[in-house]
């Protein structure tokens, strides 16, 4: 049957080869709009993630309430005891200590007197250790454009923006002007032996990476850290878990009456990506249910003037004894093979897009030049599991639905008519 009705199909192209472009088009743009917001939504997690606000992130309960103004004087203490716990109660996890601060960074001329001065948000963390996974999370290799990575006490690195701005190049003397854990002015002498670009415009305009050991020194918070922040091993953020933990932890660790105890805040909590990801998954669900209706109405029509078109052949089989419901199901049977062959071309096109859309990727940096939200520049797809099947859904379901709405005609000829439309 299905091989009888196959031959049909590729015999008669007008009634199989529009509606398989119509199916392989809306296909085509299902799978590659789904790896399309998958990325860019990928890439603002990761990007919040890596910078900001962990997979995960543990900070003290006054803290948290005004971590925009990064509070340090509010900070976490006992920093190394708590890590040995985590380490101990969630293993699968990597827990990274980091302190993030506002200040002045201070460019001295040949009499050491103040040449240049620029704002700073400077980020403190775990730089020196060769085992620490710092490097690969925020990908300095890739992100550094002049100079080194530091490799001892008093290295530090700032934005290649910054460094343009204050016109220094790496190998330059600076003092960072800021304040204490405690309140006070602190004052600390670096040395900027290089210069990064993470492609994050909030990050890019003005940032300051130090080892976590100089900080705290700098800003007397010996044993101390504004945060520490928890990544699953394999990058991939999975809400279900993070709440999870969350409840654990602060169960066990944040106390509602102290507020200097520790408190878990998973991702989905944070700079309001919970809304975002149920905004993109909302998304998804909507554009491949506009794609179904769209492509069956088209169907719907395509498959009335078929109906129209092959008349006579319908009554002829009516004629020869078929029953209608055999009728009606050939006609399904013939919209699901079209379907099938339309969503694989249109898949494997959608792919195709992707892939090289996963690894080349979009820059839009010209029109992030003033944006304050974390997210790369550069904007690229992403093929997952799911990308290999999801344009089988609108790819079969459509022609299914339209087909079988049009079909519906067949069951409104009259035999007894049949004889006096053949003799025409």
């Amino acid at each position: 049957m299905i091989r009888f009705l196959w031959k049909g199909l590729i015999r008669d192209r007008s009634r199989s080869l529009f509606p398989i472009l119509i199916v392989m088009a809306g296909s085509f743009l299902t799978v590659f709009l789904y790896c399309w917001i998958g990325g860019v939504q990928n890439d603002m997690i990761w990007s919040n993630a890596a910078f900001q606000t962990g997979h995960v992130k543990i900070m003290s309960r006054a803290y948290a309430k005004e971590a925009d103004q990064l509070p340090n004087d509010l900070a976490l203490m006992g920093v190394d005891r708590l890590m040995r716990a985590l380490k101990k109660d969630y293993p699968e996890m990597i827990w990274l200590p980091r302190i993030r601060f506002g200040g002045l960074l201070d460019i001295p001329d040949e009499n050491m007197e103040t040449r240049s001065q620029a704002p700073v948000m400077g980020l403190g963390i775990r730089l020196l250790d060769q085992k620490s996974p710092e490097r690969e999370i925020l990908n300095l290799k890739s992100a550094l454009v002049r100079g080194r990575l530091p490799e001892k006490a008093g290295e530090v690195l700032i934005s290649d923006m910054l460094a343009n701005q204050l016109k220094i190049d790496p190998g330059r003397q600076a003092t960072l002007i800021s304040s204490t854990m405690f309140g006070s002015m602190a004052m600390a002498n670096f040395m900027i032996v290089g210069t990064v670009r993470f492609g994050v415009t909030a990050m890019d305009r003005g940032a300051l990476v130090a080892d976590i050991g100089d900080v705290q020194n700098a800003l007397d918070m010996n044993d101390a850290a504004g945060e520490i922040v928890g990544f699953f091993t394999d990058h991939i953020y999975r809400d279900k878990i993070a709440l999870q933990m969350e409840r654990t932890f602060n169960a066990k660790f944040s106390k509602e009456n102290d507020e200097f105890s520790p408190q878990m805040i998973p991702l989905s909590q944070q700079n309001g990506l919970g809304e975002m990801l149920a905004m993109t998954q909302k998304a998804s669900t909507f554009m491949i249910s506009i794609f179904v209706f769209v492509m069956s109405i088209v169907l719907w029509n395509t498959g009335l003037m078929s109906s129209i078109r092959r008349y006579g052949e319908i009554g002829v089989r009516l004629a020869m004894g078929e029953a209608k419901g055999h009728v009606y199901r050939s006609l399904i049977y013939e919209s699901l093979i079209i379907g099938f062959v339309g969503a694989f071309a249109g898949s494997v096109l959608g792919l195709a897009v992707s892939f090289y859309l996963q690894i080349h990727g979009v820059n839009f940096g010209a029109l992030m030049k003033n944006s304050t939200i974390l997210i790369s520049e550069i904007m690229r797809a992403r093929v997952t599991p799911a990308s290999y099947f999801i344009g089988f859904v609108p790819g079969l379901f459509a022609p299914l639905i339209g087909t079988s709405i049009s079909g519906i005609g067949i069951y409104k000829r009259q035999t007894c008519q049949l004889f006096k439309e053949l003799e025409v």
